[in-house]
């Protein structure tokens, strides 16, 4: 008879012990209805990933512990791996636990501990430094979790005494644009080095600024995917291992093998990924309905399309507040957007208001209507009309700011900032474009001439973008090299890049950062974005 082995990947939320032991039970009993004999959970199911500060909470630990009992008692017949935080504070520990027979057999602890970019497990973590080898119809099964198999010369210790036959790993790895092939190259790497198989295990779902993408997958001996689960949902992914003179001899899958042949394209993965993150960020937080800023421009009309792909077009108020400087073709298109999706629509006019403001500064010395505290004064208005609705109603406000102008401090605090989501804030305003062009592939849902017409915040006579910034490719090519790639200034200047650009954006990225920290969170896309995986202090007088 094979080994059957599952890969469970589902979605957890940080903290909600009850129902997510609850999922772990039930996707263990789907899998004993397929008469799975392995069935492997992702890394910290028990209590989603990343638990943070939680950690330092003794009664969290504890309540790991007692949800561990809890499922140990679902596994009569069946052996089921699950993640959890272990131990007491201080003393604590990323484990897997071995559950069999409605018993704990086994506990592995995480022996590599990231503490780079998302991560901060040695704020946390202690290094486990036992291996643990199960034994399964012959086989020798050792575990692993996410980072431990991205260092081979740490594994070749941890396995000098005892070669696996096929190696667990259980992860929560987050999503970015590009990682699921740079995950097949690790585990292939893996798998070739020790000539065994690979299954790896990951979390699916949106945390706060995080998405985990799943994509779950076996990898065999000779580094090639004979499987891997459904990307951005909960799957579970079967195959048998056939087994001679215990040795693996053959991987059949069970459940139908996804996307090996076809991958998602990098535009369709960032909008899956954006769609799941706002999802769960809505509805984990206790939302149900979001209201958006419609200008008429590109940025609000994405924010609004992720919204209603996301939680249904019942669910998304869009809200114009034109002043006299908005056109009747930008206005004209916030209405047409919110018609093609389906979704609620306001329109507050705020010339009324914008004049009412003026008249009580002009009691400042020096007030006047023509510089840039007049425009933001506009932008702050906006922002306080849609916090007064989600204040009203309880809905969340979606704010519309892209990468490129959260960067160089593009925007107004306190005014567009204003908000409890930034959906786009990891999303350049290049690939914004992208994107609203791949949405209309199906059907024109953005005006065409949102996206063709040149952008302007419209908050003075014929204002636009590129009266304050370079074009928007240089831009984002710029920020590019410098916040993801951490190129000085001067080698954008000796790469073909023009000083004088260069330096003023620098200047300009530096500068705001101030902006950034009190600006929502939003959803990671790129292999750095702002927030955890960038810390910069906001007092920094350094001149790269």
């Amino acid at each position: 008879m094979p080994l059957r082995v599952g890969l469970a990947q589902i979605n957890t939320t940080v903290g909600n012990i009850r129902d997510n032991v609850d999922a772990i039970a039930r996707m263990i009993g789907s899998a004993k209805r397929e008469n799975i004999d392995l069935v492997v959970f992702p890394e910290m199911c028990i209590c989603g990933y990343p638990p943070e500060d939680l950690l330092h909470k003794a009664t969290f630990l504890k309540d790991n512990e007692i949800a561990l009992q809890h499922l140990a008692a679902e596994t009569h017949g069946i052996t089921a791996i699950v993640g959890l935080a272990q131990g007491v504070p201080m003393e604590c520990y990323n484990a897997a636990a071995v559950l069999e027979n409605g018993q704990v057999k086994s506990i592995y602890q995480k022996g590599v501990l990231p503490n780079y970019g998302v991560f901060d497990e040695k704020r946390y973590f202690t290094h486990g430094k036992k291996t643990v080898i199960i034994e399964k119809d012959g086989l020798r099964i050792a575990l692993t979790i996410c980072e431990d198999i991205w260092n081979l010369q740490w594994l070749d210790t941890f396995f000098k005494k005892q070669q696996p036959d096929l190696i667990i790993n259980i992860a929560a790895s987050p999503f970015n644009a590009g990682k699921d092939q740079q995950r097949q190259e690790v585990l292939s790497r893996c798998s070739c080095h020790f000539n065994c198989s690979v299954a790896y295990c990951n979390l699916i779902g949106g945390q706060d600024e995080l998405v985990f993408d799943g994509r779950s997958m076996i990898v065999d001996a000779g580094g090639n995917v004979i499987l891997q689960a459904t990307e951005f949902c909960e799957d579970l992914c079967i195959a048998d291992f056939e087994i001679q003179d215990d040795k693996v001899i053959a991987i059949n899958p069970v459940s139908p093998s996804c996307h090996l042949d076809k991958p998602l394209d990098e535009i369709d993965e960032i909008y899956q990924a954006l769609v799941l993150g706002t999802r769960d960020y809505v509805r984990k937080n206790g939302f149900s309905k979001v209201v958006i800023g419609l200008s008429g421009g590109i940025d609000s009309a994405l924010v609004a399309a992720i919204a209603t792909e996301a939680l249904g077009k019942e669910n998304v108020v869009g809200v114009t507040m034109p002043s006299r400087f908005n056109t009747s073709e930008t206005q004209n298109d916030a209405q047409t957007l919110a018609e093609n999706l389906g979704i609620g629509f306001h329109a507050v006019p705020i010339a009324d208001a914008l004049d009412s403001f003026s008249t009580t500064l002009e009691n400042i010395d020096g007030w006047d209507e023509n510089g840039l505290a007049y425009e933001n004064l506009q932008a702050r208005i906006r922002g306080t009309m849609l916090m007064s609705y989600s204040n009203q109603f309880g809905w969340l406000v979606l704010t519309t700011g892209n990468k490129s102008e959260t960067a160089v401090g593009y925007s107004t605090l306190y005014g567009d900032t204003a908000g409890g989501f930034a959906v786009i804030k990891d999303v350049p305003k290049t690939l914004v474009y992208r994107l609203c062009r791949q949405i209309n592939e199906q059907g024109e849902m953005i005006p065409e001439t949102t996206i063709t017409r040149p952008p302007s915040a419209e908050l003075r006579p014929d204002q636009k973008d590129s009266d304050s910034l370079p074009g928007y490719d240089i831009l984002d090519d710029i920020l590019k090299n410098y916040i993801e790639l951490d190129h000085s200034a001067d080698e954008l200047i000796k790469a073909g890049f023009d000083e004088v650009t260069v330096r003023r954006i620098i200047r300009l990225v530096d500068r705001n950062e101030y902006k950034r920290r009190q600006s929502p969170p939003g959803i990671k896309i790129t292999p750095r974005a702002f927030g955890k995986d960038r810390r910069m202090p906001i007092t920094n007088r350094y001149n790269p």
